[in-house]
């Protein structure tokens, strides 16, 4: 009796140690990080949810994760930017608004974003929870610490636990959603029926991607139904269905309404008038279909809300076409192949294997016992199909940015895993040596890589230092490294010219960098001026290096060495228009004066571009967070590379190859 007391005490106490782990690692590594590109989209959006009650911003990332994480920015009395003629209000660019209020009001954004990424963490500790609960339940304790364990030190879990995005909550509602949905369906008590329909009310108010819970209920009511134990449970549970699915869609119907205050319009009357979404909803749904004139049939009579329609008809409608990334190749469509590959690129090699080792203990009791393969497909239902839809939806999809986007299926990898660790599996020493040895490898995956979680590839990917040449983007470059970036500066560079080309919606001012500026992805609309080009620290983000969203991405082309040529040969031009206020205006009066803008930020463009295909080919001499690669350059590289004629530039690429 005292041990089964003192284990009641102690297997919480053991619980809430490891998830305080997984939270401080979070926590820790996320203090260290600039505000990563989707970060500041989700709070600026959050913070006028929250103020004004206007849902025009960023509508499509899930308004319960805007909303929570934009609390603190709101209570801490943060002031909005001047909305009056404000062109960027007015049309809901939640890019350059979201600019403005973290850089431009005179209020320091970092304590209310640390506090966001704080409140996030929680979400991420609560999948924690489900994933021990879980894996507890099916196969003992031991394995619910060890399927912990594997949860609680995932690089891939930590890089995203405490950012203030949409991703880890997302993580926790599918989980939970089909958890609780497959508990009332074994037992359909109004208790469980309650809580149920609750769960799938807030994950479609967490992420769009709550959408493939539908095909998921839908497969279980199937799973269950054929699985009754006799014709009349069959004839009960057809006809509970209809009230089913009516209370979850009215619940989810509820909370929806809820979350958006009660009110249609997603624009607010207390704030200046804007003109409309960021792209007018005349643009957005003839691109979608049939699903168009089915959100357009709910917009008519005021069904949901207008902006939760909004933002579901643009996630449908931007990702048709998305550019994406994949070891070398580029695609606007995607791959099939990109989210295996991503999955046995970025999962450590611990996690593998304790999968591979769970599939095989499954399938030899399946061999030993027929008979049980129908109890163990019951027991794991709900985790199979969520896996198995999820994972079924990402090979088609064509939205192929980031490894981020199959992080709900890891859970059921981490429950599988710490089935190794239930009575019977193994004997002897091996009971205890193989979890050990499993659980060290996935400390060892973490050490190698903490505190850039974001930037973790194993070692089949060559590990993190080679990450920038199999993915970019979420996967490894979100904007996060530039107090590192600042740190190895102040260290090393000097007084030497510094060049940075930037992925993300952080502002390296802001963080102490006066950097001569390279194309940015988000420039935020500030006017691009012409740059010579000289001997110096040259700073790229491993996305920019790739090219992935320049518009000369690809190969280059002899139209695209043309075009270069003629516009270096207004180089001259481009730095009068640029220092001197009496040249740019006599410019402007010449013929096409207007153009000049265009004409420098395209021979940039270009320029960086035949850069990159130098860079790309010679080896770093350092990395920031192994998302920012350090080149030191001289006057003969950058000649040879953005200067010189085609047969230099090609020259120059074979020589650092060979190197």
């Amino acid at each position: 009796m005292a041990t089964r007391e003192r284990s009641k005490f102690l297997v919480p106490l053991a619980v809430a140690a490891v998830l305080a782990l997984h939270v401080g690692l979070a926590l820790w590594a996320a203090a260290g990080e600039s505000v990563t590109a989707d970060e500041i989209l989700h709070i600026t959006g959050g913070y006028f949810y929250d103020r004004d009650g206007d849902f025009r911003l960023q509508p499509e990332n899930g308004v319960l994760p805007q909303r929570w994480a934009a609390l603190p920015l709101w209570l801490d009395g943060a002031p909005s930017p001047p909305l009056d003629n404000n062109i960027y209000w007015r049309t809901s660019d939640a890019s350059v608004i979201g600019h403005q209020l973290f850089y431009e009001t005179g209020h320091d954004h970092w304590p209310a974003l640390m506090a966001a990424r704080a409140m996030m963490v929680m979400f991420s500790a609560g999948t924690g929870l489900l994933v021990f609960c879980w894996a507890r339940a099916l196969f003992g304790t031991a394995a619910g610490f060890l399927a912990l364990i594997f949860f609680a030190l995932c690089p891939n879990i930590l890089a995203h636990a405490a950012l203030a995005t949409s991703d880890t909550v997302a993580v926790f509602f599918l989980l939970a959603a089909v958890g609780s949905f497959w508990r009332h369906l074994r037992a359909p008590t109004p208790a469980n029926g309650a809580l149920s329909a609750i769960v799938f009310g807030l994950a479609w108010v967490a992420k769009y991607s709550a959408a493939l819970l539908l095909p998921m209920f839908a497969l279980l009511l199937v799973w269950r139904v054929a699985t009754a134990h006799d014709a009349g449970e069959r004839r009960r549970w057809l006809l509970r269905t209809p009230l089913t699915i009516l209370g979850h869609g009215a619940a989810a119907t509820l909370i929806i309404w809820a979350f958006y205050d009660f009110r249609f319009s997603a624009f607010a009357a207390s704030v200046p008038p804007a003109d409309h979404f960021i792209v007018p909803w005349e643009r957005v749904l003839p691109a979608i279909g049939l699903q168009g004139r089915a959100v357009e049939f709910c917009r008519s009579w005021k069904l949901l809300p207008e902006a939760f329609l909004y933002g579901y008809a643009w996630v449908i409608e931007s990702v048709q076409a998305r550019a994406a990334f994949l070891a070398g190749a580029y695609s606007t469509t995607g791959w099939v192949s990109f989210f295996p590959l991503a999955c046995l690129w970025k999962t450590p090699l611990a996690l593998l294997v304790a999968t591979g080792c769970g599939l095989g203990v499954v399938l030899r009791r399946w061999v030993k016992n027929r008979r049980a393969i129908g109890h163990d497909l019951l027991a794991i239902a709900p985790l199979l199909v969520l896996f198995a839809v999820y994972w079924a939806f990402s090979l088609t999809s064509k939205l192929n940015i980031g490894h981020r986007h199959i992080l709900p299926t890891y859970p059921v990898l981490f429950i599988l895993a710490g089935g190794l660790a239930a009575p019977g599996v193994f004997t002897g020493r091996w009971r205890l040596v193989l979890p050990a040895a499993l659980v060290l490898g996935q400390a060892a995956a973490n050490a190698r890589v903490a505190p850039h979680y974001l930037a973790y590839f194993n070692e089949i990917a060559g590990g993190p230092d080679e990450g920038y040449r199999h993915l970019v983007d979420s996967s490894l470059d979100w904007g996060q490294d530039l107090p590192g970036l600042k740190a190895w500066l102040d260290s090393h560079a000097g007084g030497e010219p510094v060049f940075l080309s930037y992925f993300g919606t952080g502002e390296p001012a802001y963080y102490g960098l006066h950097v001569h500026r390279l194309p940015f992805f988000n420039n935020f609309k500030i006017p691009v001026y012409y740059t010579p080009l000289t001997a110096g620290v040259y700073c790229i983000s491993a996305t920019m290096l790739e090219q992935v969203y320049s518009p000369v991405r690809g190969p280059w082309t002899v139209d695209l060495e043309k075009e270069f040529q003629q516009l270096r040969s207004l180089e001259p031009a481009f730095a009068g228009y640029t220092r001197d206020p009496k040249a740019r205006a006599d410019l402007e009066r010449g013929p096409g004066g207007g153009h000049w803008p265009e004409l420098i930020a395209r021979y940039d463009l270009l320029r960086f571009a035949r850069l990159c295909f130098y860079l790309r080919a010679r080896a770093p001499d350092a990395t920031i967070g192994y998302s920012i690669l350090i080149y030191r350059l001289n006057a003969d590289e950058i000649a040879r590379a953005t200067n010189g004629p085609l047969s230099a530039w090609a020259g120059l690429i074979d020589e650092a190859v060979r190197r």
